[in-house]
């Protein structure tokens, strides 16, 4: 088959050329199509139920709206996990499917639930679907500026004039509304006024509820024509609702204006936006469609706000805050940057080795060939390009080379051989690519089985690395086919009788015999230094195998004291802080604490702006409470810094700089990992220690026992516990002895709390197309506190009007902030992050020290979750894959040489190939984590190749009845180029990635760290040691 394939590329010359034309084409037109982002979307497949609850406190939204959702969630199929937060007046419940779910299909499953789930929720409790977006959606946000206008009539613009017109942005699921005042009609009752006018709150709710319509009346016709019938009451202004007729006495008419002010004033809000500590603003949120280019759609959205811009009122003007295209340009650079520096270097060391332009030409077109398959295949799987995927070719471009070096170099040495060959070059190119055919093909398919780990991975961690998986698999693929079919062509051009008319001109000829001296002095040094070497060593093979055994030993101690992490925290460029303050703080002063915090940190050189986010926008999918702030802090360009070097340091600073704002705790993240951790396990930090049980006030107790016992590990920061309680409630405790003496029902003092207190929306006021609710409620001075509310009147059925605190206790009394529940039960959240020592070091003494001082009540256990919940599950599976892999690996070598003495002989370069990196680790410092697993596994492919070069040539030279020790040392020269070739493009092609410090850099340093460390144990023990073991494993004599 392999033979086939080879002999109809060189028989169809001109076809397979027309046809690697074609591919280039479409390979650049595939590429420009991509979709590109910084990051893969590594957020689950989740639907967010909103549910809004005006004026229940938490307890009650938990009892009568969460939980009812949450058991009609429960049976659906494929549901992975069902969470809820229940806080003032809101609902949020999470249904977390599995990931092969997909998203549409879910909301539709969730959609047919919760009509049934509608049924059980109290009147007028509407459940709705959060926004079709992910942790990576929040892709452009802005700030809605005007000299002279208001936050009211600025947010009115943003509702109603740039909301509607960005939503249709292709890629745009929604623009959430954040900051300023939402536009209300407020019929403001003066409660004495209701007594003199002998009326009551409910008549006037009713009287502005019903006085709002218009009516048809289908219609008539009237000679030849048909007339349509209308009835217009449609308020239109104040003065309308001022106009209302409540009733009449004695004939006289008593309008609205007679009880109550009619004014505009602002809704009740319960978040806000501030910025640079210079106050309120108005801001817009672009959420993208789940699944939609990042670059594309901020393209698109930016090109529709200067279409916007023209029709904005003078002065009105949109300003831009976080742009996601600036850190998908610096992500993709970073990889692209490898790239191109990686390929530079591998020809270099193409060019040295090889000594022959055109030979160094031939292998390096397998390069930009191989990448642009990847493109097509990539269109073809619906991946994006982005720093993972694009980094696949990264690490694979070392190894891309390797079927065309081992095809170009056997090409070569046949015409070097025996010169009259390039008469006839394409019979000497087809029986040299016969000859190396299925060692090529045996050697990339075991590289490409080496990265079956990859596709196993599940989580955060299968969505991070499965698209570097399938990139160096389709580049892998893409080198195979051009190996056996391209390159042999090309050699027939390059390499024949005719001379490259370059070579006919005076520079290149000398550059290219300078090149081919050079490459002659380098090998044959090479080869000077290495044979005694061997010889010494196959003289000392004892001494040899057993400080080869010592090493791995020794390296294999250090393992402990190498840390562990999930993934490197990725440079975003910005940094998200987030706030928290007492439960019972207002939304007034809590703007002012977030002023503070801004003006402090505005202060560092290296802040370009700050924006504050406090409470919950219009689209409540992140429900924070006014006492939790979200705090984006845009960086300027790292050149430009001068109070610190790295994003750690300037966070250090930062922490002291705000420690000197009394009553604050702050945690430190990035903006995507902010929202990724949240959406992910509801949790923003890195490390969430999840207690369950019933009792919120036995939940808080155990968990301040946890907080204090993790405070005191070395490298906790940010420790923060979820803050259910101390949130001040006014409670009105009805007395229902006193309330059945006046004949008044429990619901009549309920309006009163609901409607005269609260506030009631009783209709709408529509101003074109513009809608604006009419609230009922009683001014401010009547209900601003406890003595005034208790003065409140409520009407009995004899007329008589009764104060609010004969018929009940009202009181102020502590109570829950919120209710988290996972999976059915309650939980309270220890987070925290680490900085300083590795995660996986301080959960392990973390876990030690509270199993031994904390005691739980029956019921009530602890769950770790965060990223270290993510790096155990990573870990335990690559556990049982890897394994596996090698297994296979080795049934592949079995097969292959139908010997296993030399199966075995080859699958012991892979604990060797360990060693460097081990070593690699422990001196650099860095921590193994998912991402220096992936580079272990890389590794593995490259050792195991090496060692097929080899041991294959040793049992040529057998065959041929060569002595064993002379095959060994001949076999050794021979193969010591295409061994040392093959160790430095993989390992030069990744330096490039090792010194890169662009977005994305962290994620992939661990992984250059380990190929090149082991790669260098590797090289030297396979040119060594494997020899020497080889020795052993042979008998002297031939076998035939």
């Amino acid at each position: 088959m392999i033979d086939r394939i080879i002999t109809f590329a060189l028989q169809q010359r001109f076809l397979v050329i027309v046809f690697t034309i074609l591919l280039i084409g479409v390979g650049v037109y595939s590429a420009k199509r991509l979709p590109i982002d910084a990051f893969p979307d590594v957020t689950n497949i989740q639907v967010q139920i909103i549910t809004r609850a005006e004026g229940m406190a938490p307890t009650e939204v938990e009892r009568l709206v969460s939980f009812p959702i949450e058991v009609t969630m429960t049976g659906l199929p494929k549901v992975a996990q069902v969470r809820s937060l229940s806080k003032i007046g809101l609902s949020v419940v999470t249904v977390v499917f599995e990931d092969d779910v997909d998203i549409y299909f879910a909301r539709q499953l969730v959609f047919e639930r919760l009509q049934g789930a509608k049924e059980n929720l109290p009147p007028g409790v509407d459940p709705e679907m959060g926004p079709i977006s992910t942790g990576l959606g929040e892709i452009y946000q802005y700030v809605v500026e005007g000299d002279g206008y208001s936050p009211m009539e600025l947010r009115t613009i943003q509702d109603w004039v740039i909301r509607p017109i960005l939503r249709t942005v292709p890629g745009v699921t929604d623009v959430n509304s954040f900051g300023g005042l939402v536009k209300q009609y407020q019929v403001l009752i003066d409660p004495a006024k209701l007594i003199s006018h002998n009326l009551t709150l409910r008549e006037v709710f009713e009287a502005v509820e019903k006085n709002n319509a218009n009516a048809g009346g289908n219609f008539i016709e009237h000679n030849s024509e048909q007339y349509i019938v209308r009835g217009l009451g449609l308020v239109k202004t104040t003065e309308d609702l001022r106009n209302i007729i409540i009733t009449s006495h004695d004939g006289t008419p008593i309008y609205v204006k007679d009880v109550a002010d009619v004014t505009v004033g602002p809704e009740i809000r319960q978040g806000a936006v501030t910025k640079d500590g210079e106050g309120e603003v108005v801001t817009g949120i672009t959420l993208m469609l789940k699944g939609a280019s990042g670059r594309e759609v901020v393209t698109k959205v930016k090109e529709k706000v200067e279409e916007i811009q023209k029709s904005l009122p003078p002065g009105v003007t949109i300003k831009p805050f976080y742009d996601r295209t600036d850190l998908v340009k610096r992500a993709i650079r970073t990889v692209t940057k490898a790239l191109e520096e990686g390929a530079i270097f591998i020809f270099l060391v193409l060019l040295l080795f090889l000594g022959n332009f055109r030979s160094a030409l031939i292998v390096g077109a397998v390069l930009p060939l191989s990448a642009l398959f990847t493109f097509i295949m990539m269109g073809w799987f619906n991946l994006s390009a982005n720093l993972m995927s694009l980094g696949g070719l990264a690490i694979g471009i070392g190894m891309l080379v390797d079927g065309a070096v081992v095809m170009v170099e056997n090409v070569y040495r046949h015409l070097e051989e025996n010169p009259e060959a390039r008469e006839n070059i394409v019979h000497t190119v087809l029986e040299a690519a016969k000859e190396v055919g299925r060692p090529i093909v045996f050697g990339i398919s075991i590289i490409i089985v080496v990265f079956l780990p990859l596709f196993t991975l599940q989580g955060i961690e299968g969505k991070m690395f499965s698209p570097m998986a399938f990139t160096v698999s389709f580049a892998l693929l893409g080198s195979l086919i051009f190996s056996l079919t391209v390159i042999p062509i090309l050699c027939t051009f390059l390499l024949g009788e005719g001379r490259s008319r370059f070579t006919n001109i005076s520079f290149f000829n000398k550059l290219g015999r300078l090149f081919e001296s050079l490459s002659n002095r380098i090998i044959t040094s090479l080869k000077n230094f290495y044979i005694p070497i061997l010889k010494k060593a196959l003289g000392r093979r004892k001494l040899v195998v057993g400080g080869a055994v010592a090493a791995l030993v020794l390296s294999l101690s250090l393992f402990p004291f190498i840390g562990t992490e999930f993934l490197p925290q990725l440079n975003e460029g910005s940094i998200a802080i987030q706030a928290f303050r007492l439960p019972s703080i207002s939304l007034t002063e809590s703007l002012e604490v977030s002023g503070q915090i801004e003006r402090a940190l505005i202060k560092f050189p290296e802040v370009e702006t700050v924006v504050s986010k406090t409470g919950r926008a219009e689209i409540a999918s992140d429900p924070m409470g006014v006492e939790i702030s979200d705090i984006i802090v845009n960086l300027k360009p790292q050149s430009d810094w001068k109070t610190a070097k790295t994003n750690e340091e300037l966070a250090q600073k930062m922490r002291e700089e705000l420690s000197l704002i009394p009553g604050v705790a702050y945690s430190f993240s990035q903006p995507i990992a902010l929202r990724v951790d949240e959406l992910i396990s509801g949790v923003k930090a890195q490390i969430a220690i999840k207690l369950f049980g019933e009792d919120m006030d036995v939940l808080k107790n155990k968990a301040d026992e946890i907080r204090e016992i993790v405070s005191k590990i070395k490298g906790v920061e940010d420790l923060n516990v979820e803050r259910v309680s101390g949130l001040q409630y006014l409670q009105i405790d009805i007395d229902r002895s006193q309330i059945a003496r006046y004949g008044i029902n429990v619901s009549d003092i309920q309006e009163i709390v609901e409607t005269a207190i609260g506030g009631k929306v009783a209709t709408e006021v529509f101003e074109g197309q513009r809608r604006f609710g009419a609230l009922v409620r009683f001014p401010q001075d009547v209900r601003k506190d406890v003595n005034t509310i208790k003065n409140i009147l409520v009407s009995a059925p004899n007329g008589a009007r009764i104060p609010l605190e004969q018929l009940a206790r009202v009181y102020l009394e502590e109570g829950p902030a919120q209710i988290s529940r996972e999976n059915g039960q309650r939980r309270i959240v220890i987070e925290c992050n680490v900085s300083g020592r590795d995660i996986g070091g301080f959960v392990a003494e973390a876990q030690k020290k509270i199993a031994a001082q904390v005691q739980l009540p029956p019921g009530y256990f602890i769950d770790w979750g965060g990223q270290f919940e993510n790096q155990q599950r990573a870990m335990a599976r690559l556990y049982i894959v890897v394994p596996l892999v090698i297994l296979l690996i080795f049934i592949l070598l079995f097969s292959t040489f139908n010997s296993l003495k030399n199966a075995l002989l080859i699958i012991m370069n892979i604990p060797f190939a360990v060693i460097g990196g081990i070593l690699a680790l422990f001196i650099s410092g860095l921590y193994l984590s998912v991402s220096a697993s992936v580079g272990f596994i890389a590794l593995f492919g490259v050792a195991v190749l090496n060692g097929v070069v080899m041991v294959s040539y040793f049992n040529q030279l057998r065959r041929e009845g060569v002595p064993l020790e002379e095959a060994i040392i001949r076999g050794a020269e021979l193969r010591l180029r295409p061994v040392l070739m093959t160790a430095l493009v993989a390992s030069l092609g990744l330096i490039p990635m090792l010194l890169a410090t662009g977005p994305g850099s962290e994620i992939q340093k661990p992984l250059a760290t380990v190929v090149i460390g082991g790669l260098i144990s590797s090289t030297i023990l396979t040119l060594i040691v494997l020899p020497t073991i080889y020795g052993w494993f042979e008998k002297k004599e031939v076998e035939f």
